[in-house]
């Protein structure tokens, strides 16, 4: 379980790149790191740094090192499935990226670690883009309305409301589970009566 939120203020930032793969989010090398001591470092690593380990002085995480809010590219958290992407995000202090698609694993991955994968309109990018132009501003996020605020601009996103709760209660997929535990045993129990063939005769005795 994570902490849930429902509002969030920070500084926003423009990633101008489209399919930001997960491979780019977190390198394969560094994922022998133990968890514990955090992803954060690693984060977009071979775009922010060179072949020497210097940052990239105009890369904009490097630029604007207390950012939290991200706009990026369209099919941002693409490739491979690995949690680490996400893990990555979360300890460099991100809680929402903002893109006109994403991957669908990362998607949920980000939702199970507490950071918001907000869909926008290619129009309301565009609208972004323009404000954001290469610099940084406070944002406002209200998860329960759906909409983000910069300036005088509201945009409001895309967010299956599965997904809401989990984000406002800090649930990940077992967290959700358990909430719904008796439900389940309760549709169990209608099987188990009604079609017990489904059932193998272990669980049959069990029910």
């Amino acid at each position: 379980m994570t902490s849930g939120w429902t509002q969030h203020e920070g500084h926003a930032i423009v990633l101008p790149a489209h399919n930001i793969d997960t491979d780019q989010l977190i390198p394969s090398r560094f994922m022998s790191t133990p968890r514990d001591e955090g992803y954060g470092k690693f984060l977009l690593h071979d775009l922010r740094r060179d072949a020497d380990g210097n940052e990239h002085p105009h890369f904009p995480l490097n630029r604007f090192r207390n950012a939290s809010i991200l706009v990026a590219g369209r099919n941002f958290g693409s490739g491979s499935s690995r949690e680490a992407a996400v893990y990555a995000l979360v300890d460099a202090g991100i809680r929402a990226v903002f893109a006109p698609s994403f991957g669908d694993i990362f998607s949920s991955n980000a939702i199970n670690n507490g950071m918001l994968p907000a869909q926008i309109s290619p129009a309301d990018h565009i609208t972004l883009l323009g404000l954001l132009n290469e610099t940084s501003m406070r944002a406002q996020i209200c998860l329960e309305e759906s909409h983000i605020s910069i300036g005088e601009c509201r945009i409001g996103f895309e967010l299956d409301q599965t997904w809401r709760t989990k984000l406002i209660n800090g649930w990940d997929d077992i967290d959700l589970t358990l909430q719904r535990s008796q439900d389940i045993k309760k549709h169990k129990k209608n099987l188990e009566q009604s079609t017990p063939w489904v059932l193998p005769a272990a669980n049959r005795q069990r029910c």
